[in-house]
């Protein structure tokens, strides 16, 4: 810790009386060896107290974060310190009139109605953030103590959370729907590891039922082993929909017969329909050549789905799936329900009817799902009850989150009070289901999906249209496709992390591609830059750890100083929303301040020593954007 504790330790010694181990045991949850603004907040929880004669206990938690620079840097609702006997107003322009002039880490507040607003000094910030940043690099901003299960004892070891995501469909491409869980579930996957947790990426497949029998069929009657092998998804996706036209067709043909009088039992008896159920009777009856080729099926669209979770940076624990719950975890299960008398016939099948377990609005709210059909079969509900309980006893997970599209809230609210009502509300406790909303515009022309793979083709191609713009600097790229895919997968990922998970948003080529407004490729550019800048700068890293930081007194080198100081205090609220653009917000806010602040802070042609103290600056600026880039899975690329 040496090389980080010196500036630190010179914030501290600006404060008579303050020491790090006095305000971590004074402020619980405070950890102002990684978070400057920590300190800040119990230094100044300290100055208010004498200022107000309220308990600093009261005062810290109220000192929130401001909603932009011009209003401060830490703010003070007046009414939330409770003081009787006066207005708040009065009493905000009572204390800022007490606040002392000499605050070595403050300037006077400034009121606005029942508000305190509080600045930082420029200079003990920018002599402690800049070191800080340089110190830990890529994990600035991150609190691994967060996933520790008692922070004070880290002996007692992690916590533990399985991130359920993407889950697409064997056999049929990754469409768009896909592509919104995967980005929001690999970006979680991403927090809580830099939180500290132990995470464990499940992709739990689509990958049982009846349709396999179908495409079984398929590749019987129309399967080419060298375009399985070539692209094993695509190739199965039109084997299917072709078995599936022809079913369709065939079932047509058989109603308008039946409905001329004709007798078509013998038909529906060899339909394709019915072979398909008859061959995935075989697969759950555990017939070696059914699952044999199942299971090549399967093994060869992991393989391939693997390649597309490259490109996004992402990777799974387990590839799981409703083919690996067993029939007697469910038969466990359904037996279960029904000696707690949580569901009930109905027509010869099992449903549940909430509105007889849960009293009021919520058990009417929660309807009546069936968990088992007439002919027996186990449906979706049944399936996720004995791999959820499977997963609690595999794993003991602290935290699971399901990153499942809006359409599912129903499915999963019934299924996390099945699990309270079976006698597990622990288990049940620890589940949270992280919704979002549709992605609009994704369909072709003709109504089909459009499938990732050619999402993503398509904006690199445009991408790479758009470098090629710049002959000189398209000349330097050493890898100029490679660095259009990037670009192109980032211009994806930001529009869809742009507004709220809930929302609804439009996919818009035009607008994703675009170098300005807050894009993927905006992103990029300011990281590319700044790259840039070190290059021809060509200062060595132990020279800018020689920096005389004192020389950067202007507004926009203050202002990056006061953003990188927020950063900690974005990822830990980060943890709060679960919302990938309350890191986005951030990133454009640091990015904005980054563009208006070339004009001022000329770094290559300066004089040497204010050259090296701007490109500290701009170096730790760098490294903060580069942790929130990849935060949210970004590939910070140096040329583009």
């Amino acid at each position: 810790m040496t090389a980080v504790a010196a500036p630190i330790d010179q914030l501290v010694k600006q404060v008579d009386g303050l020491n790090l181990d006095a305000v971590k045991a004074k402020f619980p949850d405070t950890y102002p060896d990684l978070n400057l603004m920590d300190l800040y907040r119990a230094h100044l929880a300290n100055v208010l107290s004498e200022v107000t004669g309220v308990d600093t206990a009261i005062i810290y938690p109220n000192l929130g974060w401001t909603s932009g620079l011009d209003k401060g840097d830490i703010a003070l609702p007046v009414p939330s310190l409770r003081v009787k006997g006066k207005k708040p107003d009065e009493l905000a322009q009572e204390w800022a009139a007490k606040f002392p002039d000499t605050d070595p880490l403050f300037t006077k507040p400034t009121v606005s109605q029942i508000h305190l607003s509080f600045f930082v000094k420029a200079s003990p910030l920018v002599n402690a953030v800049i070191p800080m940043v340089q110190h830990k690099g890529a994990e600035y901003g991150f609190n691994k103590a967060d996933g520790l299960k008692d922070p004070k004892d880290p002996s007692k070891g992690q916590k533990r959370i399985i991130v359920e995501f993407s889950s697409p469909n064997i056999a049929k491409p990754f469409h768009a729907g896909h592509l919104r869980s995967t980005i929001i579930g690999g970006f979680l996957s991403n927090l809580y590891a830099g939180a500290g947790w132990d995470v464990i990426r499940i992709n739990y497949l689509g990958d049982w039922g009846k349709q396999y029998g179908l495409l079984a069929l398929a590749y019987e009657k129309y399967g080419d082993e060298e375009a399985l092998q070539k692209d094993p998804i695509n190739h199965l996706f039109q084997l299917y929909v072709r078995i599936n036209t022809e079913m369709t067709a065939e079932k047509e043909e058989l109603t308008k017969r039946k409905e001329a009088g004709e007798d078509v039992s013998a038909l529906e008896a060899n339909s394709l329909d019915e072979q398909a159920r008859r061959y995935f009777k075989k697969m759950t009856d555990r017939d070696a050549d059914a699952l044999a080729m199942w299971k090549r099926f399967r093994d060869l669209s992991i393989v391939r789905y693997k390649d597309t979770y490259a490109r996004l940076n992402i990777h799974f624990d387990e590839y799981s799936g409703e083919s690996q719950v067993s029939e007697e975890a469910m038969n466990k299960v359904g037996n279960l329900m029904e000696e707690k008398k949580i569901c009930k016939e109905d027509k010869g099948a099992q449903l549940i009817d909430f509105s007889e377990l849960v009293p009021g609005k919520e058990g009417k709210r929660l309807e009546k799902p069936l968990v088992r059909k007439r002919d027996g079969t186990a449906l979706y509900l049944t399936r996720d009850i004995s791999e959820l309980l499977g997963r609690h006893e595999k794993y003991n997970f602290d935290k699971m989150i399901y990153v499942v599209a809006s359409a599912q809230d129903l499915h999963l609210r019934q299924l996390f009070k099945i699990i309270e009502l079976l006698g597990y509300k622990d288990i049940a406790d620890k589940c949270q289901h992280i919704n979002f909303g549709l992605v609009l515009g994704m369909s072709t022309r003709k109504g089909t999906v459009k499938f990732l793979d050619d999402i993503l083709r398509d904006v690199a191609d445009k991408m790479h249209e758009v470098m090629k713009k710049n002959e000189n600097k398209y000349s330097q790229i050493e890898d100029p496709l490679a660095t259009a895919d990037v670009l192109g997968i980032s211009s994806v990922m930001v529009q869809d992390m742009s507004g709220k998970r809930i929302n609804n948003y439009t996919f818009n080529m035009e607008t994703m591609t675009s170098f300005e407004g807050d894009t993927g490729p905006y992103l990029q550019y300011a990281h590319a830059r700044l790259n840039s800048i070190r290059r021809k700068a060509g200062v060595s890293d132990e020279e800018l750890a020689t920096a005389d930081l004192s020389l950067l007194t202007e507004t926009s080198a203050i202002n990056l100083c006061r953003h990188m100081a927020g950063w900690p205090d974005v990822v830990k609220n980060t943890l709060k929303t679960l919302e990938p653009t309350t890191v986005l917000t951030y990133l454009f806010k640091l990015t904005h301040a980054l563009s208006s602040s070339y004009d001022q802070l000329q770094v290559v042609g300066s004089e040497p020593e204010l050259m090296k103290a701007r490109l500290a600056l701009y170096t730790a600026v760098q490294t903060v954007l580069a942790n929130g880039m990849r935060l949210i899975g970004l590939s910070p690329v140096d040329r583009m």
